[in-house]
């Protein structure tokens, strides 16, 4: 006679046999969905991260619409040179605003709350303010990209959107890896606010967003040669020149010319450097 199961035996769990990958994305895209609650609850982030730029490209377009001819490389008009530069800064404001979410819940004690939770895996509250902030880099600079084509400053072909996107996409990946990093190791809110403010215009001003490196002086246009929103703003302005090669020549710096796949590349080797350098501090943080 055999005897009835015990109720005490353990029964298998449901969520036993998924996958580690199926938990991460489950916790990623719920933790993603809480930020976009948040932005849909306050949609001034939104709105100021367009409005900003956009004022830029009117007013600055305006202002500089009688540039000497011989000032910008190919004959381009001032507005659609400074369109790229444009784009570029508004992908860098989002990205480099990436921590203030996160410095936030530190404050407020809702990443200790996470941090208990029995998440598969920690690295979905990382994952989720990185799919957060590109996904809100991309959507403004595609409003500013169809603002400036409704100005009159073009638009890219299918080729050319295909480099703007990945050109974007790399930039916004350094940036934010750079800024998760500082709201894990900055005090508090008012310290990294105070580092985006130090380094949003001056990085604007010291690239060729504004002027080509042939205006600026020595010593500034070595800066900007050196700054990596220069290696963003140049591919995306080659593919808004029209038909172009990846082995195209876009910026020529006072230590050689680069190709637009060399500016891609030293693009993907800064993300993959900031990400890298910042992992031992998050491991520690998040441990």
């Amino acid at each position: 006679m055999t005897s009835a199961p015990s109720l005490l035996a353990p029964t298998p769990s449901p969520a036993a046999g998924r996958s580690a990958l199926a938990d991460l994305s489950q916790e990623t895209l719920a933790l993603t969905k809480r930020l976009f609650l948040q932005l849909a609850r306050r949609p001034s982030t939104l709105v100021a991260g367009v409005l900003q730029p956009l004022i830029w490209l009117v007013l600055f377009g305006a202002l500089f619409a009688n540039a000497p001819a011989g000032m910008l490389p190919d004959g381009l008009s001032y507005g659609r040179f400074l369109g790229a530069g444009v784009i570029v800064f508004t992908a860098f404001s989002a990205a480099l605003n990436a921590g203030l979410p996160l410095m936030f819940d530190r404050e407020f004690g809702f990443l200790n709350r996470l941090l208990v939770a029995p998440l598969r895996s920690r690295f979905s509250i990382v994952l989720a303010s990185v799919l957060y902030i590109t996904s809100l880099s991309l959507l403004q600079s595609l409003a500013i990209m169809g603002t400036a084509a409704l100005l009159g400053y073009g638009w890219p072909g299918g080729a050319g959107l295909l480099l703007v996107l990945v050109t974007l996409l790399l930039l916004v990946f350094a940036v934010t890896a750079l800024s998760l990093g500082l709201a894990f190791a900055l005090p508090g809110h008012i310290e990294l606010i105070a580092v985006i403010f130090v380094a949003n215009l001056p990085l604007l001003f010291a690239s060729t967003a504004l002027a080509p490196i042939s205006f600026m002086p020595p010593w500034l246009g070595w800066l900007a040669a050196l700054n990596p929103l220069t290696f963003a703003i140049e591919p995306i302005r080659a593919a808004y020149a029209g038909a172009f090669s990846l082995s195209d020549v876009v910026l020529v710096a006072p230590y050689g010319s680069l190709t637009a796949s060399t500016c891609l590349l030293v693009l993907a080797v800064l993300a993959l450097s900031l990400f890298l350098l910042i992992r031992p501090l998050l491991d520690r943080k998040l441990s």
